[in-house]
C-alpha cells in the first residue's frame, strides 16, 4: 500500500490544518478533493492539499496506524463530546522533525533464509548414529554446529526447546564441555523447570535472567549493598502503591478513576483494575530506571493529571524501596550489572551460554550477556512471536544478531510438528511482510478453519459456547483466545451462568471458574504464548481488537517506548493466536469487516467470510454433506424450527447444527444409537429422542 515514509504526508497535513479535523475531511484534503469546509477555511492553499494519490481505505489505514502508534490522537470537540477529531500528539510533532516509524518497519528485513544442508553435513549427521536419528536436518545442524556464535530461528512448533536441551547434551557428551561451565538462560520459571526436567541433574546452570542475577547478588550481598536488601513481594507492591496514592491525598479508588478511562474500566473487576494499576506503576519506575532517565514531565508524553499522579507514585516507590532495602525484578538485573562494573573479577566465566526466547530480550538483558561475554553463545528464538515490546523487549536484537556477531551462523527451523498444513499456510500468510522463511507442516489433517461474522458479540459468544458443547474434542484441548481481558470476562460470565467449567488466563491473573479436571481454557493471547491445543477459537477478530486501538495499560499512553512498533507487534500477536491451533481454528468477529491483518489470500484460504444473520442463528454454520444426509439435515432443521417457535427457545439452544449433521451421518434407529451422537446426552435423548427418530426414519 504505502511507501515507507508516506505517513509523514498525513502528519504534515494535520500540522498545517489549524483545527481538529475529522477523518473524512482529512482524506478529502489529502486527495485534493474540495468541499464546503475546505473552501470556507482556505485549505486548498495549503502545501499538503492533494499530496496523496490513495483511495479512501488506504488513507484511513495509514491514519489508523498513526493513531495506533500514538502519533495522532482522537479527541472530542468541547462543544459536542460525540464529535471526534484527529489531532497531532507531541510524539507526532516530533516525528515530523525526526522520522523514526519507517525505520522500525524496515528493521524486519532480515538476511537469513532457509538453511542449506551440504553433503558434508549429512555425512557428519550419519556419524552420530542414534544420537540424532529422530531429528530433522535443520535441528541436527543446530544441535552439533561448531560455530561459536549461533542463532537458531525456530518457528512455532519446530521443537526449539528440544534442540536447545539436546545441544547441551551434545556439548557435555561429545565435546567434553564441563557442565558447570554451561549456562542456559530462559525467561520464566515454568520454562526453566521444563528445561531442567528434560536434561536431568547433569550439573548445568539453568536460570532465568532474574534468578541468575539474584543468585549473584545473594552470593556477593556484602559487596553489592551496604545493608541487607531483599526481593519485594507482590503484596508489598500493592501496599506501597496504596501508600503512594494516599501521600497525594487520594485513595486507591480515586487513583483508579483518574488512571483508567471508562472503556478501560468496563468489564473488569476492582481487583483486576488494581493489579493493572500496581503493575503499571512499577513498570513506569522500572522502565525509566533501565534507561537511566528520571520519571518527570520532561520524559513523559503528557502533562495531565494522570501523568502528574504517576510521576508522584513512581517517586514514592523509588524512595520507599531504597529506604527499606527492597529490590524488584528490574533491580536484580541493574544491581547485578552495577556489581560487575565495580568488580569485574566477580563476573562468572562460562564457556557456553545458551539463551532461549531470544526474541524477547530487552536492552538490559543484552547488557548482561555482553558482560558475561562467553566465547560461545547460542541463541534460539522466533521473531514472528515477539509480542512483549510494550514491556521493553526489542525484536531488533534477534533481527540484528548477524550484525552484532559478524562471524555468526544462522540456522532456521522451518518444519512445524504442531499444526495441520492449512493452519500453517494461513499463519505464514499473516506475517509474510516480515520476510522470514515460511514454515512447512508435517502434520496431516483435514481443513478445519473458518472466519465467521456475527451481528452481535453475544451471538459470537453463543456460537463459541454451542460449538464447544457439541464438540468431541476434550475440553482440555480447547482454547478460546481474545485480545483483551474485557472480552474474556464477559464470556466467562456467560459460561459461569451455564456452569461450564473453564480456566481463565489473563494478563494479570490465572483462575479456575466452576473448576474441573477438564476445563476449557479462556485466555488472552499474551497469556497463552508457548501453549497449544487441538481446537482454538479466536474471538473479536475485527479492526478494534487486532490491532487493538486502545490499551488496557494506560502507562503506554504516557511513555514513548522508542523500540516499540505497536502495529507490527499486533500483527505478530494475531499470528501467535492462530499458531496455537493444532487441528481446528475458528475466528469470529462483529462489525463491517475483519481485522486488516486478514488479507484476501487468508480469507480465501479459510473458505471465505461466512456471515451469520443474528445471534439467534449463531449455530447456522455452513457444512458440506452428502445429498442424502443433506435431506435429513433439512428435515431436522424444520423440526427444530417448529419446536423453537412453540417453546420460544432459540434453535441453537435446542440443538447445534453439528449435532444435526452427526445424526444425519449416523442415521440412528434406536435411542441407544442416539446416545452415541455428539452433543445430545441423556437429557436431550429423553426429551427429543422419539421425535428425532421419527424425523430421521420417515
Amino acid at each position: 500500500m504505502d511507501s515507507d515514509t508516506d505517513y509523514l504526508f498525513v502528519l504534515r497535513a494535520l500540522s498545517e490544518i489549524p483545527f481538529g479535523v475529522g477523518k473524512k475531511l482529512l482524506v478529502d484534503f489529502l486527495q485534493g478533493r474540495s468541499n464546503a469546509s475546505i473552501q470556507k477555511n482556505g485549505l486548498e492553499k495549503k502545501d499538503s492539499f492533494g499530496s496523496m494519490a490513495y483511495d479512501n481505505e488506504e488513507l484511513e489505514q495509514i491514519v489508523d496506524r498513526l493513531v495506533l502508534n500514538g502519533l495522532v490522537r482522537i479527541a472530542s470537540v468541547p462543544q459536542n463530546r460525540f464529535w471526534k477529531v484527529l489531532e497531532l500528539t507531541p510524539k507526532g510533532k516530533a516525528e515530523i522533525e525526526n522520522p523514526s516509524l519507517f525505520k522500525r518497519k524496515l528493521s524486519f528485513n532480515i538476511k537469513n533464509s532457509k538453511t542449506a544442508i551440504t553433503d558434508d553435513d549429512r555425512r557428519t549427521f550419519a556419524a552420530f548414529g542414534d544420537f540424532l536419528t529422530r531429528f530433522n536436518d535443520g535441528q541436527k545442524k543446530a544441535i552439533i554446529s561448531n560455530a561459536s556464535q549461533l542463532l537458531c530461528i525456530a518457528g512455532a512448533g519446530s521443537g526449539k526447546t528440544t534442540v536447545l536441551t539436546k545441544r547441551i547434551e551434545f556439548l557435555v557428551n561429545y565435546r567434553s564441555v564441563n557442565p558447570s561451565k554451561i549456562l542456559a538462560i530462559t525467561f520464566t520459571r515454568k520454562a526453566r523447570q521444563e528445561m531442567m526436567s528434560r536434561m536431568g541433574d547433569i550439573g548445568v546452570h539453568v536460570e532465568t535472567f532474574n534468578s541468575f542475577c539474584e543468585r549473584m547478588l545473594r552470593r556477593h550481598s556484602t559487596i553489592a549493598y551496604d545493608r541487607s536488601v531483599r526481593v519485594i513481594k507482590y503484596g508489598e507492591k500493592i501496599s506501597i502503591v496504596s501508600q503512594a496514592v494516599k501521600s497525594q491525598g487520594i485513595g486507591m479508588g480515586a487513583a483508579i478513576e483518574t488512571y483508567f478511562s471508562y472503556s478501560q474500566r468496563r468489564g473488569k473487576t476492582d481487583e483486576q483494575l488494581m493489579n493493572v494499576f500496581v503493575n503499571d506503576c512499577f513498570f513506569l519506575r522500572d522502565y525509566f530506571k533501565s534507561k537511566g532517565r528520571e520519571v518527570n514531565f520532561e520524559n513523559m508524553l503528557s502533562t495531565d493529571e494522570k501523568a502528574s499522579m504517576m510521576i508522584g507514585v513512581s517517586g514514592f516507590i523509588e524512595a520507599f524501596m531504597r529506604k527499606n532495602g527492597l529490590r524488584d525484578f528490574s533491580d536484580q538485573l541493574l544491581d547485578a550489572l552495577r556489581l560487575f562494573a565495580s568488580r569485574p573479577d566477580l563476573v562468572p566465566h562460562f564457556d557456553h551460554v545458551l539463551v532461549d526466547e531470544y526474541q524477547d530480550v530487552n536492552s538490559t538483558q543484552i547488557r548482561l550477556l555482553d558482560v558475561l561475554s562467553p566465547p560461545n553463545i547460542f541463541c534460539v528464538g522466533d521473531p514472528r512471536q515477539s509480542i512483549y515490546g510494550w514491556r521493553g523487549s526489542d525484536v531488533k536484537h534477534i533481527l540484528s544478531f548477524e550484525d552484532k556477531y559478524t562471524e555468526s551462523e544462522v540456522v532456521t527451523l522451518t518444519k512445524n510438528y504442531r499444526s495441520t498444513s492449512h493452519i500453517v499456510d494461513l499463519s505464514n500468510e499473516c506475517i509474510r511482510c516480515m520476510g522470514v522463511p515460511d514454515l512447512e507442516s508435517f502434520v496431516g489433517g483435514n481443513k478445519d478453519m473458518r472466519i465467521l461474522k456475527f451481528d452481535t458479540e453475544s451471538g459470537e459468544f453463543e456460537f463459541v459456547i454451542q460449538s464447544i458443547l457439541a464438540s468431541n474434542t476434550p475440553r482440555s484441548e480447547i482454547f478460546i483466545l481474545a485480545r483483551t481481558n474485557r472480552q474474556l470476562n464477559e464470556l466467562s460470565k456467560i459460561m459461569r451462568f451455564r456452569e461450564i467449567s473453564h480456566v481463565v488466563r489473563s494478563d494479570e491473573v490465572r483462575r479456575s471458574v466452576v473448576g474441573g479436571p477438564s476445563d476449557v481454557t479462556l485466555a488472552t493471547v499474551h497469556a497463552i504464548k508457548g501453549m497449544e491445543a487441538d481446537s482454538v477459537f479466536v474471538i473479536g477478530c475485527n479492526g478494534m481488537n487486532f490491532p487493538c486501538r486502545g490499551s488496557e495499560h494506560p502507562v503506554m499512553e504516557l511513555v514513548d517506548i522508542d523500540e516499540y512498533d505497536k502495529e507490527e507487534e499486533e500483527r505478530r500477536l494475531f499470528y501467535v493466536a492462530m499458531s496455537r491451533a493444532r487441528k481446528s481454528l475458528y475466528m469470529t468477529y462483529t462489525g463491517k469487516r475483519p481485522t486488516p491483518f486478514m488479507n484476501s489470500a487468508m480469507n480465501e484460504m479459510m473458505g471465505g467470510d461466512s456471515s451469520i444473520v443474528s445471534g439467534l442463528n449463531a449455530s447456522n454454520v455452513e457444512v458440506k454433506v452428502s445429498k442424502g444426509s443433506s435431506d435429513v439435515v433439512s428435515r431436522l432443521k424444520d423440526w427444530r424450527s417448529r419446536l423453537s417457535k412453540e417453546t420460544k427457545v432459540p434453535a441453537f439452544i435446542i440443538m447445534h447444527d453439528s449435532t444435526l449433521l452427526d445424526i444425519a451421518q449416523r442415521m440412528p434407529m434406536t435411542k441407544d444409537d442416539l446416545n452415541e451422537v455428539r452433543g445430545l446426552g441423556p437429557v436431550k435423548v429423553m426429551r427429543y429422542g422419539e421425535d428425532i427418530l421419527s424425523v430421521v426414519n420417515c
